[in-house]
């Protein structure tokens, strides 16, 4: 059988080669020539139109000129080096003047000029391509890029066009000869070997009703497009495409699991559930009560739950849980938390035992920090079924942690568990059918994102937050005002409120001039000094006794000052607290400040977020700190962050990364083609949910993919 061109080693491409193949694998990961057509240009310039020299200023982006050299000098460590004396190791630059009748101009080259001197002949015309500059007063290009006046390319070459693409590079590239114009020459013989072999694998029938281009002429003007229209559609067609595979992929392992995969049949509320309900000392919201029934339809199903409960700080996901774990009790199953840390676990299970007075269902907490004789008590209740309820860590993922019925697993904060961990867990469920399992995350994901990261879950949002919840004031101030805050928290004290004051950093780096742990540690107690004032620290590196301890003494009130890393972005609530200093905060990500900022407001009290930077911001730092002051809504500020930073480097998504590395679309851009290729997917399963017609064998084929297959964020059953 012949090999396919598209999987052919990039070396054997004409013009690569062995070194600069190492160069591509080493760069930018490419090793065949597929992987080559995958690298689209970021942008495009237009080499359409001349400009005069005399019209040419140093603030002009790339411009194009055609003009006669009038004047070669090589220059060297001693100044110009005569023709005849030349030695090409001992040139330091060359100068080439040029003329266009209207003005002059100088190109300078630093690199390659035994190649460049050969090329360029006194009193010939070219056509120079290069970012205009200006040295000791004089208008220059360094490293132009050169073609004769005449006859650019052979005809018939794909590079005529007057839009060039840029592709990514780095400067390894660069220095192996890798420049743009040598980057398009490649890419052209790419195609040219690649394009035959390239098959439509979009069905026509979706091409017709999209109004979507072919694949080869949107590969051929991606690259080299012929004008702006033919570019936008080539463009629309690739990234609807991408979308398109990855929201069948994820659509169909969903379509497949829940008609495929039992889940435990939960058709009883249960005794519990209604002493629990009856005892609230609140009325749920509309949410609440909308994500429970959404949950409640779940577990009676007969088809595994998997729901992705998303909920901003204080939106009431905890009671959320505490009423599904009841359901499960009521049909006599017993339900596992996982908390990604001890004080988490810990403050979840202070709820929990708060809530499930009166009921009958029996909680227990199970971290590193069990003591032996504790572990033996929960391990045989957990055994013997009498435990109903397990709030745990990792300890929980223990081979001799053994559930009798285990019939539902909550899982907080999720992206801070691993894979392997899960599966682990998986093993403990009831009679070998997989539990249900509810993952929730106080960390607000775009809407984009969870469609791809969340894909194949189904998703519940509670969005909107409990009746006498507070808005929390946001203050942006510098150094200056320090004086003025302190006393704002002196008088926040003597009212009989407490204050968090957060470090990005623990031990004094020396490449930084940030606020840290130590130094602000000792600024505080100096500022705040005992008696009258208590200050207690939590950080990474104090044993998880000290880090009890320090917590504890602020939760009960103790303390009025918890100094502390952001070890307390998840899980410390103290209603009574009512200031939020956040140290050097244009080190934060938005989603991290507001995280930070969900610790306040949680009482019925005046809460106030105060963001301390330096003088001098970056714009995007500046664009961040007013943002937060701008809104407190979870949701904008990620799309926000992810319009900035990327979704693969969002909190909360960094660990597990995208599903599938993107070319072309942005989830951060592109959220209108994604919700029109989720329809198209959806529409498509459902004329044919296994893929097995005729016309879908090559959709079929490119979804089943190493690069499709995740590891699944929510079920490793």
């Amino acid at each position: 059988m012949e090999k396919n061109p598209l999987h052919t080693d990039i070396q054997f491409l004409p013009g690569v080669g062995p070194k600069r193949a190492a160069l591509f694998r080493n760069e930018l990961d490419i090793s065949t020539v597929g992987d080559l057509i995958k690298i689209y240009p970021f942008r495009y310039i237009d080499r359409s139109s001349i400009i005069p020299i005399s019209s040419a200023a140093p603030d002009m982006a790339y411009i194009q000129i055609k003009a006669r050299v009038t004047e070669i000098n090589l220059i060297g460590a001693k100044g110009s080096i005569a023709p005849e004396d030349v030695r090409y190791n001992t040139v330091k630059r060359m100068s080439v003047l040029v003329s266009d009748g209207t003005g002059y101009m100088e190109m300078v080259f630093f690199k390659g000029i035994k190649w460049m001197h050969s090329k360029l002949k006194a009193g010939d015309e070219y056509i120079f391509f290069g970012k205009p500059s200006i040295f000791n007063g004089r208008l220059n290009m360094v490293h132009p890029e050169v073609d004769p006046a005449a006859g650019q390319q052979a005809s018939g070459s794909m590079m005529e066009n007057t839009m060039t693409g840029v592709y990514p590079s780095t400067e390894k590239l660069r220095n192996g000869g890798i420049t743009g114009k040598v980057m398009s020459r490649l890419m052209e013989n790419a195609l040219k070997t690649a394009l035959p072999a390239i098959e439509e694998i979009l069905p026509l029938e979706l091409l017709q009703e999209k109004g979507l281009v072919p694949i080869h002429f949107a590969l051929r003007n991606i690259h080299f497009p012929k004008d702006t229209d033919s570019l936008e559609k080539a463009r629309y067609r690739l990234k609807f495409e991408e979308l398109f595979y990855l929201q069948l992929s994820l659509l169909k392992q969903k379509y497949v699991r829940s008609r495929n995969e039992n889940g435990i049949m939960m058709p009883k509320i249960g005794d519990a559930f209604n002493i629990c309900y009856s005892n609230l000392p609140f009325k749920l919201t509309g949410a609440q009560k909308r994500v429970i029934t959404e949950i409640r339809n779940d577990m009676k199903s007969g088809h595994q739950m998997n729901r992705l409960l998303q909920g901003d700080v204080g939106s009431g996901k905890t009671m959320v849980a505490v009423l599904t774990a009841l359901i499960a009790a009521g049909n006599g199953y017993q339900t596992c938390i996982m908390a990604p840390t001890e004080v988490l676990a810990l403050q979840h299970f202070r709820n929990l035992t708060r809530y499930l007075q009166d009921t009958g269902v029996k909680p227990a907490l199970l971290t590193g920090s069990s003591r032996t004789a504790e572990r033996r008590e929960i391990h045989q209740g957990l055994e013997d079924g009498s435990i109903g309820i397990i709030v745990g860590t990792h300890a929980l993922f223990e081979d001799n942690v053994i559930f009798k019925k285990l019939g539902l697993v909550i899982i907080d904060e999720q992206h801070r568990f691993g894979v392997e961990q899960r599966a682990r867990l998986w093993r403990k469920s009831a009679g070998g059918t997989v539990p249900h399992v509810l993952v929730m995350t106080a960390t607000p994901i775009p809407r984009t994102l969870a469609m791809t990261l969340y894909g194949d879950l189904d998703v519940s949002v509670i969005d909107e937050l409990p009746p006498g919840r507070q808005p929390v004031q946001t203050i942006a101030a510098t150094e200056s005002r320090r004086t003025a805050m302190f006393n704002f928290l002196k008088e926040q004290i003597r009212l009989g409120r407490q204050v968090f004051i957060v470090y990005p950093l623990i031990f004094e780096s020396e490449k930084t001039d940030y606020k840290n742990l130590e130094t602000g540690y000792e600024q505080i107690v100096t500022a705040f000094p005992f008696p009258p004032y208590k200050t207690a620290i939590v950080h990474g590196k104090q044993s998880n006794e000290e880090k009890k301890f320090n917590m504890d003494a602020f939760a009960a009130g103790r303390a009025d000052i918890l100094v502390a890393t952001s070890v307390i972005e998840v899980g410390v609530d103290v209603p009574n607290a009512s200031v939020m200093v956040i140290e050097s905060a244009e080190r934060f990500g938005l989603s991290q400040l507001h995280q930070l900022r969900g610790r306040v407001g949680r009482g019925s009290e005046k809460s106030y977020c105060i963001l301390m930077t330096g003088n001098r911001l970056s714009k995007e730092s500046r664009h961040r700190i007013e943002l937060m002051c701008a809104t407190e809504n979870g949701f904008e500020l990620a799309e926000e962050d992810m319009k900035m930073r990327g979704p693969g480097n969002l909190e909360g998504t960094r660990q597990s990364g995208l599903p599938v590395d993107l070319k072309i679309a942005s989830l951060a851009r592109d959220g209108l083609i994604l919700n029109e290729a989720r329809r198209c997917a959806q529409a498509l399963l459902e004329k044919d949910p296994t893929l097995s017609q005729p016309s879908h064998r090559l959709l079929a084929e490119e979804i089943s993919k190493d690069k499709y297959r995740m590891e699944d964020y929510s079920r490793i059953s």
